[in-house]
């Protein structure tokens, strides 16, 4: 006999118990394809370079002007005076001595480089860079650097100043002696070096203490 309180197999419902499914943050940063970044500076610095800027060649040191005159001719001859505007050796005048007398004479700033005015595109690269004696742009990688409008301000205020400086190859802390004047065969220490108008301060012992005395930098030599 059945018992009507006992549980049937066909009575059982099993329950289905469904994962539950975390839900995607909103907050969550997209990745970041780093090949796409890359590609994106790419066209940012190519896009820079095909401005007109001022820009850096370096050179054998000491054919900094015969690059002057190759690169200004193959501009004529190939006609990329509408890319390239000007080639120039940056220089400033400054006085040296020369057989006990001072002599003017224009000195390079930057030895060993060359500066062009030019927009950059592979041609005008092209002839640029195989000019004779011209070993590279002043870049990063492939890609030519301009130079910022700050330094080509500083770097033009310095060609165009109408003060002189003096070559003066003396620094301070220099022992030195003075071989004429006033404090002639006095032994010192230079302690400051004017190189605008040619004068240095040299500590000097006299009296029992260190007395300033300012000279001509012609009137001491390097002990």
């Amino acid at each position: 006999m059945q018992n009507d309180n006992e549980i049937q197999p066909s009575d059982v419902v099993e329950e289905t118990v469904t994962p539950e499914v975390e839900e995607s943050s909103s907050d969550m940063p997209e990745p970041v394809d780093p090949v796409a970044q890359r590609s994106d500076a790419n066209r940012k610095q190519r896009q820079m370079v095909r401005e007109r800027n001022w820009y850096a060649i370096h050179t054998y040191a000491g054919y900094e002007n015969a690059v002057v005159r190759n690169l200004k001719q193959r501009i004529e001859s190939l006609g990329m005076d509408g890319k390239i505007f000007d080639v120039l050796v940056p220089t400033e005048r400054k006085i040296k001595v020369k057989g006990g007398k001072r002599i003017e004479e224009e000195e390079k700033i930057y030895p060993g480089y060359v500066l062009v005015d030019m927009i950059v595109d592979d041609d005008s690269w092209y002839v640029v860079r195989n000019t004779p004696r011209v070993t590279g742009f002043v870049g990063s990688g492939v890609f030519p650097v301009p130079l910022n409008r700050k330094e080509i301000d500083q770097l033009f205020s310095r060609m165009s100043t109408d003060k002189v400086q003096h070559n003066i190859d003396l620094d301070e802390g220099d022992l030195v002696i003075i071989n004429d004047g006033a404090f002639k065969d006095l032994e010192g220490k230079v302690d400051a070096v004017d190189t605008e108008r040619g004068k240095i301060r040299v500590l000097v012992s006299m009296f029992g203490r260190e007395t300033p005395v300012e000279i001509d930098f012609l009137q001491v030599r390097k002990i």
